[in-house]
């Protein structure tokens, strides 16, 4: 039971990790917080899903259409609502929990539910693990899930765009002054996190069936690892899905799978009271501000 605790409890913090950064990364530079982010990430698992299914297109194909429609959509989203409301922090929430709220409640009047609605796994079997046997989707999510977190680091410290979005996000004046373009970084990194955000969909929804219900789940999750890690900080995402995820483990074998979503509100509940910026945040503390 304890290996089996300590594997799972592994992976299960990568796909925590996985849902995060594509949140934490569009806040980290933009100061917006996308709630609609578990709707593009259901969205973009439903779009694989018709493009596969309706239109007979290959899945290789499909999912990389899927991700670059949501990237679009999340390239839209900032442009034609996130731009007008921009450093008004609630209607920003608002905006972005409505335009979610839609985009979910519209497949599920369309009819979008039931067991037949799931993605194929990249590859059938598994393999044993000590004396824990691990499918091979989970494998493709915790590869996955390192290659991005660490290409998301490197991108953000070592290339010209990603230096562009932690000048902005550092300082968004000094880094007007020297010519970049605030508006489009900010409008990029929303569709880039949106893109993120259906790659995750992709790797993990073949695990299941693709639920409606599920977009707001994903958003709760995102919310817990990005807040107790620290908004904005991608180290902190990777700490704070570790321990989210191993918490939710060890609940599962304790109290049973139903209690798992309590683990991420009462971590949000706990960061909040003792250390609202996150783990590794830079926002300054409350006694800070007074």
């Amino acid at each position: 039971m304890l290996e089996v605790t300590i594997i799972y409890g592994f992976i299960n913090s990568v796909i925590l990790a996985l849902i995060a950064l594509g949140f934490s990364l569009t806040f980290g530079i933009s100061g917006v917080s996308n709630f609609a982010y578990g709707a593009l990430y259901i969205l973009s698992g439903y779009t694989a899903w018709i493009l596969i299914n309706k239109l007979s297109i290959p899945f290789l194909p499909a999912a990389i259409l899927s991700v670059l429609f949501t990237s679009a959509l999340g390239a839209a989203l900032y442009r034609l609502v996130l731009l007008r409301v921009r450093g008004l922090v609630i209607s920003e929430v608002i905006a972005t929990f409505g335009v979610g709220m839609a985009i979910l409640e519209l497949f599920r009047y369309l009819g979008f539910t039931g067991f037949e609605y799931s993605l194929p796994v990249f590859s059938d079997g598994s393999i044993l693990i000590g004396n824990t046997y691990v499918d091979h989707q989970r494998l493709w999510i915790v590869g996955a899930g390192i290659v991005l977190a660490a290409g998301l680091y490197l991108f953000t410290h070592h290339t010209r765009t990603g230096l562009a979005f932690r000048g902005i996000a550092q300082e968004e004046r000094t880094a007007l002054s020297l010519g970049i373009n605030s508006d489009r970084i900010a409008g990029f990194s929303v569709a880039f996190g949106s893109g993120l955000a259906a790659v995750a969909a992709i790797l993990i929804l073949p695990r299941g069936t693709i639920s409606v219900n599920e977009g707001y789940d994903v958003l709760i999750n995102a919310m817990a690892v990005c807040i107790v890690g620290g908004l904005g900080s991608t180290v902190g995402v990777v700490v704070a899905a570790f321990i989210i995820g191993y918490a939710q483990m060890i609940t599962d074998v304790v109290s049973g799978p139903h209690w798992r979503m309590i683990v991420s509100l009462v971590a949000i509940l706990v960061i909040l009271v003792f250390k609202p910026s996150g783990i590794f945040g830079k926002q300054k503390e409350l006694e800070e501000r007074i």
